[in-house]
């Protein structure tokens, strides 16, 4: 046994600093885990060799500022994490390593009308498809990410009443897919996740204060603050779409009106166009038409935009972040989109918050949740089981 302030614990301390700085990041030059982890250049030397010979680490040849340096990530064989995104209209799974290396992916449609027992079902054998696909031994699964297009209570682990997948309100989906795979299973709304997985992968990275906004069949927005994940006391923080722009507006789905998701969201935009496009228009339809040059689809999208601008203008006053990503169907029509949204920022935005703000559109398109979910899984997961060369699945679990 360890005694606390010992040398043994300490080293044992230092150890874990270092995986866990790895482990988050997917991989460090040993002066950036130096950097991240305040530990001296020596330590951290010492530490990679010591993590190198246990077969935690593998170290790589690279270079920094011009210069060699040596790359740190954890071994590819050290297990693997799941990531899980259930949408409006889609089931995505992907196997990822400790590495951040996508091992498989596949997407599938999902009726909306189905339960979640039904759901679950689905994912656990898609789970298993791609698990099979990869030749990896399922003790290797270090943990679960799974991500789903509603709030989740935070002491409960409850999804929250939702028309966006009716027949799963009430059910507890970390508890559900956890009793199918058996393995510690991270559950978040698909917002966060969105985010989460911009911050790793994508149009977020380097940024430690950013919003994702994602406009689907709802609105609604990760929020990151130093670097993490911000969710509220009740799990219900980023719900932008609930800003209310018109209170003689539209009725929303939360029951009051004028709400920007009213403005937004597919379900209200789509049946401005159906006189002149059909009653067959997707948001994806809508885009793609915009970008060819159709006047009306522009028209929609600037609207879309301007709105969506108002909301980002909001949370500029409140919370100054450095960047906002455009995520979901929407951000394909890049400036198509972005010129309204910096418009509206400009305009009703505090001019120093509006200053500092970049608008970018995502770069992991309809993948970015479900990687989020794969960032979840890596972020939950203990480092104790690393350096001691075995998975557990008694890890706490988010529920």
């Amino acid at each position: 046994m360890e005694t606390p302030g010992s040398q043994s614990s300490l080293h044992r301390a230092n150890l874990e600093r270092v995986v866990r700085a790895v482990r988050l990041a997917g991989s460090l030059t040993q002066a950036e885990i130096a950097r991240t982890t305040g530990l001296s250049a020596a330590t951290v030397s010492n530490i990679v060799r010591e993590l190198k010979d246990r077969g935690t680490v593998e170290v790589t040849p690279t270079s920094a500022g011009g210069r060699r340096a040596r790359s740190v990530s954890l071994s590819g064989d050290a297990g693997i994490v799941i990531g899980v995104d259930f949408g409006h209209t889609h089931l995505r799974v992907a196997v990822g390593n400790l590495a951040h290396q996508v091992l498989a992916e596949e997407a599938e449609p999902l009726d909306v009308d189905a339960s979640a027992a039904q759901g679950f079902d689905r994912a656990e054998v898609l789970v298993s498809r791609l698990i099979a696909a990869t030749g990896v031994d399922r003790s290797k699964i270090a943990g679960v990410g799974l991500g789903v297009p509603a709030p989740i209570d935070v002491e409960s682990g409850t999804l929250g009443s939702t028309a966006i997948l009716p027949g799963w309100t009430g059910a507890k989906p970390a508890e559900e897919l956890r009793g199918r795979l058996r393995v510690p299973v991270h559950v978040d709304n698909d917002a966060n996740l969105g985010a989460l997985g911009e911050m790793v992968w994508g149009s977020g990275r380097g940024v430690r204060d950013l919003a994702y906004i994602k406009v689907a069949s709802g609105v609604g927005a990760g929020l990151v603050i130093d670097g993490k994940i911000y969710r509220g006391p009740g799990g219900t923080a980023g719900e932008i779409g609930h800003i209310t722009l018109d209170e003689s507006g539209p009725v929303c789905r939360c029951g009051n009106r004028g709400c920007l998701e009213t403005f937004t969201a597919a379900r209200y935009v789509l049946p401005l166009l159906q006189p002149s496009h059909g009653t067959d228009l997707t948001m994806e339809g809508v885009v793609r038409l915009a970008r060819d040059g159709d006047p009306g689809c522009r028209r929609v999208i600037a609207d879309v935009g301007r709105h969506i601008g108002s909301g980002v203008a909001n949370l500029c006053n409140l919370l100054n972040p450095s960047r906002v990503v455009l995520g979901g169907d929407l951000a394909e029509a890049g400036e198509l989109v972005l010129a309204p949204i910096r418009e509206s920022v400009g305009r009703y935005a505090i001019p120093s918050a509006a200053r500092q703000l970049s608008v970018l559109p995502g770069a992991l398109g309809g993948r970015a949740e479900v990687l989020g979910a794969l960032a979840l899984a890596l972020s939950e997961m203990g480092d104790s089981t690393l350096l001691d060369g075995s998975l557990s699945t008694t890890t706490p679990v988010f529920t």
